[in-house]
């Protein structure tokens, strides 16, 4: 079902500055990663950030995944848009959120087992991540009945 590209070039482009953009924001975790490590610290790290960064890009990893996996969802995204469009997610936004996750993962980790001082997360944060993830809940049971996956991924983006 999937859509061929009208040029050749146009698709090697997409590929390529699709890989750059993964490398490029793949790259920007690494520095306060090693810094941790390196201090054996986390004081100055906004745990805020990170506890809000690794739910955003779990629910983009979701949308990633479903979009570029499941028929079921791609099927949904021909039907509502058109059977002649592409789908909107490649291998590298696929493999960008799989990494954004599994690092934030790890930096998380290290609030967990370095030194991190009186920093704490915010009850402000806890609220936001709490309404956020009882929102998806709701939207799931919503679109289980339907089967509206794609309403539901959409979500996520």
């Amino acid at each position: 079902m999937e859509t061929s590209w009208n040029s050749d070039i146009l698709k090697v482009e997409y590929s390529v500055f699709g890989w750059i953009a993964f490398v490029a924001w793949s790259t920007s975790f690494y520095p306060q990663l090693f810094m941790n490590f390196s201090r054996k610290s986390v004081v100055g790290l906004n745990f805020n950030y990170l506890l809000l960064n690794n739910s955003k890009q779990t629910l983009y990893l979701i949308y990633n995944a479903s979009l570029y996996f499941s028929s079921t969802v791609q099927f949904q995204y021909h039907k509502k848009y058109g059977f002649d469009q592409m789908i909107p997610v490649a291998v590298n936004d696929v493999a960008f959120s799989v990494h954004a996750v599994l690092i934030t993962l790890v930096l998380l980790f290290q609030v967990v087992i370095y030194e991190r001082g009186s920093q704490s997360i915010s009850k402000i944060t806890i609220g936001i991540i709490t309404v956020v993830w009882v929102t998806v809940g709701v939207c799931f049971f919503i679109a289980f009945p339907s089967n509206s996956w794609l309403w539901l991924v959409s979500i996520f983006k």
